[in-house]
């Protein structure tokens, strides 16, 4: 089994399990994407948790899977075009997720595994993770991965990363935005479900709404950006969620 799903109250945790690298491949992309899909209409989860089994992560596309694919009639394209779609249509599906989405990273994560980690909405590491787009070392460009990475820690930084192959510490990332907190490995499973609760307890309307917004504006001008958060804060303002949060607090 590619990725294990293990729900827990409100909180699913998805733990990729593609020993030892917990490689992307294929299979591991798609069961990564159902289980997302799945939750997406679960209403008894409120916080997907995506974790990894081992030492790593994950280290990204399974080039060995890929590589065999050069055999083809068509040198590898359509095989090519179909993992790189498959890979981007879930790291949309974690950004365009109705439910926030935390990485809980415990060692290496590069490449597309680095990219996942990106494209998360929260991400905790411990003080030994790594991360790096170093395909760069073999000949390829990280181009798919630079497109979460640059919105995650912007793009100088991310250049830097993509075009040295430079891995970074737990430290650089936490410091670049890519990790919201580092902590010993020990006490990494504890600070995420605690993170996770805390959400949790939150409006979820408010949540789905909420994280929707965020995504819709980045990248928009200043006045298209006010317009989709107002838009959003008002559908918000109407929602039961808020009505009963808002008159309770002034009730007190």
């Amino acid at each position: 089994m590619t990725v294990d799903a293990d729900p827990s109250g409100a909180i699913l945790r998805l733990t990729l399990n593609n020993p030892p690298a917990n490689v992307l491949s294929l299979a591991a992309i798609a069961a990564l994407r159902n289980a997302l899909d799945c939750a997406a209409g679960d209403e008894g989860v409120r916080v997907i948790v995506i974790a990894a089994a081992g030492k790593l992560f994950s280290a990204g596309h399974d080039l060995k899977e890929l590589s065999a694919h050069r055999a083809d009639a068509d040198d590898g394209k359509a095989f090519f075009e179909a993992t790189f779609a498959a890979c981007a249509g879930l790291m949309q599906a974690i950004a365009n997720h109705p439910k926030p989405v935390i990485a809980e990273v415990d060692g290496v994560a590069t490449a597309a595994g680095c990219q996942l980690v990106a494209s998360c909405d929260l991400a905790f590491a411990s003080d030994r993770s790594r991360f790096g787009v170093n395909g760069i070392d073999l000949g390829l460009f990280c181009a798919t991965p630079a497109v979460a990475l640059t919105r995650a820690i912007g793009t100088k930084r991310a250049m830097h990363m993509l075009m040295t192959g430079e891995m970074i510490d737990a430290a650089a990332a936490l410091d670049f935005g890519l990790i919201n907190r580092s902590v010993p490995a020990d006490m990494l499973r504890a600070a995420v479900d605690q993170c996770a609760k805390t959400i949790a307890g939150k409006s979820p309307v408010g949540l789905r709404i909420g994280k929707a917004a965020v995504r819709r504006q980045m990248g928009m001008n200043l006045a298209d950006a006010y317009a989709v958060a107002s838009e959003a804060i008002v559908e918000n303002m109407l929602a039961k969620d808020a009505e009963d949060g808002i008159a309770a607090f002034l009730g007190r």
